[in-house]
C-alpha cells in the first residue's frame, strides 16, 4: 500500500519483452532502503523488486512486469530515458499525506489540455465511461501514482490543479497533450459505491 506522495523517481534503462517484461530503472532511492522482493509503486503500478545494485549516486532495480499489466496500464508506451514516478511501500507508522493507493490501475486516462493557472496548471484528462460512477468533485484519484484532489468533473473529463511542487516532482510536467496516463481510482469511493 502507498500514500500517493512521490518523493522519488527513476529513469528507464531497459524495457525488454522475454518470457513476461523486464523493467530496469535508474532511481534515487538509497540501496539500503529497498530489498529484493520489495514493493514499489513505479507510475502508479505495483511492482516487486527481483533484483537491485549499486550505483555511484544511483541504485538500479529490477522488476519482472507481466503482459497483463502491461496491456492494462500505459507500460505498453514506455520509452529508454522515461522518468517514472516511484514510491516506496507504506510501513506502520508512516505519514499519510495523500490517500490509500494499492497500485492496482484501474485504467489510463488521456491528456486532453493543460494551462498554467497562477503559478500552478490545470491538467484536464478523458476517462473512461466504465470510471465515471468512482468518480467525484473534491474526490481523490490516483494519476501516474499522485495522490491528487478532483477539482471538476464535467461527463467524462477530470479538471486537476497540479501544484508547483507536485509539476516539479513528478512525471507531470513531461506529458504532452494526448499521452496516456495510469488511473486508479480512490478506493473508498469504489466500495462506497458498489454497496448501493
Amino acid at each position: 500500500m502507498f500514500s500517493g506522495i512521490i518523493e522519488n523517481k527513476g529513469i528507464v534503462k531497459e524495457f525488454k519483452k522475454l518470457k513476461d517484461y523486464r523493467l530496469v530503472l535508474d532511481t534515487d532511492l538509497k540501496f539500503k532502503d529497498i530489498k529484493k522482493g520489495s514493493s514499489i509503486c513505479c507510475n502508479g503500478v505495483c511492482l516487486t523488486v527481483t533484483s537491485k545494485k549499486r550505483l555511484v549516486k544511483k541504485t538500479r532495480v529490477t522488476f519482472d512486469v507481466s503482459k497483463e499489466t502491461v496491456s492494462c496500464t500505459n507500460f505498453n508506451e514506455i520509452k529508454i530515458g522515461d522518468m517514472l514516478n516511484i514510491e516506496k511501500s507504506l510501513r506502520v507508522g508512516d505519514e499519510i499525506s495523500g490517500h490509500f493507493v494499492f497500485g492496482h490501475v484501474d485504467d489510463t486516462a488521456i491528456l486532453i489540455s493543460f494551462k498554467k493557472v497562477g503559478a500552478s496548471y490545470e491538467m484536464k484528462f478523458e476517462i473512461t465511461k466504465k470510471l465515471r460512477k468512482y468518480i467525484a468533485k473534491k474526490g481523490s484519484i490516483s494519476i501516474n501514482g499522485i495522490s491528487l484532489t478532483i477539482n471538476n468533473i464535467e461527463q467524462r473529463v477530470i479538471s486537476l490543479n497540479i501544484i508547483p511542487y507536485t509539476w516539479r516532482r513528478t512525471n507531470l510536467h513531461k506529458l504532452k497533450v494526448g499521452d496516456r496516463i495510469n488511473l486508479e481510482v480512490d478506493m473508498l469511493a469504489r466500495y462506497v459505491t458498489q454497496n448501493h
